[in-house]
């Protein structure tokens, strides 16, 4: 499932492609077309990430709620002044990882719209410039602002959005809790954005132990959890991919400190999807559970605490 740095980055993208154009909105599929129909020729005013939900507001007080899930994405094209990601979310052969255009590549020499969808497009938007197709989401739903509030409130706060009072927030409601922290990471009741993979870096890099009740967790540890959370999923934002090591773990050590250098996918991790392999910090194996039906990556030495 994409986490929340890829949500604010399609936010993002459709902010800097679409907004204040009048779009047209269809749903080649067929599961939408109310929905399509409620939203078609009405401008987009603006693009808001909360967690893993986005939220495309039309100037006619009507948003787009997407939620991807498992199995969502979008794909972008257009012409030659259509720029960014050409796809965002699922499936997971994509992973966390956009597909960008070359820069070169500039798109049909004449553009003349859209081409024709391929395969079971739930939404399509369309601008002058160019074109935006959802597939497979859990959520797509025309809603009102009343409504969209709504879903906000069931939500934690956003550590991407950062609000002020946000890591009060987080803190307290960390302290209420005797649910493990590898739990609560997850539950987007509590923290909003955080999935599988931040959640297992961010408990290696804090050294927390999985299983520690949030209830014994100090404020100090978790204020700090809070920032590193917020700096890794912005650091995922820019980099349109989650890393959460830094250049002395990479080969050739240094040399990642160049502007654009990223590192190979293996080097990208601390524990996550390295279970068997040396932990990077101190040699043991890295351990694999299961909590929550999801899969947990730890070191037993490092995270102790």
């Amino acid at each position: 499932m994409p986490e929340g740095h890829s949500v604010h980055r399609l936010a993002r993208q459709f902010g800097d492609v679409f907004a204040g154009e009048r779009l047209a909105v269809s749903s080649p599929q067929g599961r939408f077309a109310q929905g399509a129909a409620l939203l078609d020729g009405h401008t987009l005013v603006g693009s808001v990430a909360h967690g893993k939900h986005l939220f495309l507001e039309f100037g006619h007080g009507l948003l787009l709620h997407v939620h991807l899930g498992l199995y969502g994405a979008w794909d972008f094209g257009g012409d030659d002044t259509f720029r960014g990601a050409s796809s965002i979310g699922a499936p997971r052969k994509v992973g966390e990882r956009e597909v960008y255009d070359d820069g070169d590549a500039a798109g049909p020499a004449a553009y003349v719209g859209p081409p024709a969808p391929v395969g079971a497009v739930r939404v399509r938007l369309a601008g002058v410039h160019g074109w935006a197709d959802l597939r497979g989401a859990t959520t797509c739903e025309a809603i009102t602002d009343v409504e969209a509030a709504a879903v906000l409130a069931r939500l934690g706060p956003d550590p991407l959005r950062n609000l002020s009072g946000d890591r009060d927030a987080f803190t307290a409601t960390v302290a209420g809790k005797r649910t493990p922290l590898a739990a609560l990471l997850m539950d987007q009741k509590v923290i909003a954005g955080v999935g599988n993979v931040y959640r297992a870096e961010l408990l290696f890099r804090q050294r927390l132990n999985p299983w520690l009740p949030g209830a014994e967790l100090s404020p100090d540890a978790a204020r700090r959890l809070w920032d590193d959370t917020a700096a890794m999923m912005s650091d995922g934002v820019r980099d349109g991919r989650i890393i959460t090591t830094t250049p002395q773990y990479w080969n050739g050590a240094g040399a990642g400190e160049a502007r654009g250098v990223l590192p190979a996918p293996e080097e990208a991790h601390f524990v996550y999807r390295r279970h068997g392999l040396d932990c990077r910090d101190c040699g043991t194996p890295v351990a694999l559970t299961e909590l929550g039906a999801r899969k947990l990556y730890w070191c037993p030495a490092c995270q102790q605490a």
